[in-house]
């Protein structure tokens, strides 16, 4: 069966999920939870998500993040491969760990967050291995229950989804997880479930108009598919340099910063490949990669540089689509 191509928002909300292969219980050893766990926070310092909840249970996980500008299937491969892999190692062990790619639900309401929230951080408390999931050490209620300071989830913006002010909604939140242990207040909370049997799990999301969230903010920014010559091209343009330029054996400290800017770009925003972009740029896949990974490392390192990317970003968005735009204008007109 073709896997229908995802359409991902940036600064989307997304509730993601994934399970071990057959149900194999992996994370029933903590080493192999925090294992994962860390390489989460290390993805979310990286690429700038935010965390409203998240569980890791012994075959399966969920988490409920917002994305920034770098796309969520770039966050979810390096999490599920980079642990997979790692994983594979230790044990002598071929041969995919998960059951399928990542599964992802766009949420764009209020609501249905708050009980999502419950949901993932009621979840132990759900599969019986807990009465109460502040007891359990692998999900974010804890952390909110515990204030604790290297906590995963970011716990005030979460702490929006339940009420305008932190202590009011804080009351608010851990007094609807009470009520969801308590079998006589539960009224649902527990067997409410985010995804319905008639609804497809995979993203399949329209983006031919803006977008708000519920707070207002704008989560549209729709990249098309571009060949990695015409790609590089219109990134050099933008810049003012040549890809001859690029492509030559040039080594000053200014030809090296966009040689990152435009890859980092490339891999990152506009699913370039790298090959491809090495065979534009006339250098080794190898290299290409590396330039890759020093642009995300720099990205989160250099404000400077992450504006600069941003600013590419948008400008690349508006070059490529406003042609698109007149042309619909000129034909309706």
């Amino acid at each position: 069966m073709v896997r229908r191509p995802r359409v991902e928002i940036e600064g989307g909300l997304y509730h993601v999920y994934n399970r071990v292969a057959s149900g194999e219980p992996i994370f029933a050893d903590p080493n192999e939870t925090v294992e994962f766990i860390e390489t989460i926070g290390e993805t979310k310092r990286r690429d700038g998500w935010t965390v409203l909840a998240w569980c890791v249970m012994s075959n399966h996980f969920h988490l409920v993040i917002r994305t920034a500008t770098v796309p969520l299937w770039r966050g979810m491969h390096r999490i599920q491969n980079l642990f997979s892999r790692r994983y594979n190692k230790r044990h002598g062990r071929t041969g995919g760990l998960w059951q399928s790619r990542y599964k992802a639900k766009h949420i764009e309401d209020e609501r249905y967050l708050g009980q999502l929230v419950l949901y993932v951080h009621l979840n132990p408390v759900k599969a019986r291995v807990v009465e109460d999931p502040a007891d359990y050490a692998f999900g974010g209620h804890r952390e909110v229950k515990r204030r604790l300071r290297s906590a995963l989830v970011d716990i005030d913006e979460m702490l929006l989804c339940f009420g305008p002010t932190k202590e009011a909604s804080r009351r608010a939140y851990l007094g609807e997880i009470r009520a969801g242990i308590d079998p006589e207040q539960d009224e649902g909370r527990l067997s409410w479930h985010p995804l319905t049997s008639s609804e497809d799990e995979s993203l399949d999301i329209d983006t031919g108009s803006p977008k708000l969230d519920f707070l207002g903010r704008s989560t549209d920014l729709e990249r098309p598919a571009l060949e990695a010559e015409r790609f590089v091209g219109l990134v050099c343009e933008l810049l003012g340099v040549g890809v001859e330029h690029l492509a030559s054996r040039a080594r000053d400290r200014q030809t090296a910063l966009t040689r990152r800017l435009v890859v980092t770009l490339g891999v990152e925003r506009w699913r370039q490949n790298r090959t491809a972009l090495a065979g534009v740029l006339l250098k080794n896949p190898d290299v290409v990669s590396w330039w890759a990974g020093e642009g995300a490392r720099r990205r989160i390192e250099d404000k400077g540089f992450a504006k600069e990317l941003n600013r590419l970003d948008r400008m690349l968005a508006a070059k490529v689509d406003n042609p698109r735009r007149k042309g619909k204008r000129d034909r309706t007109s």
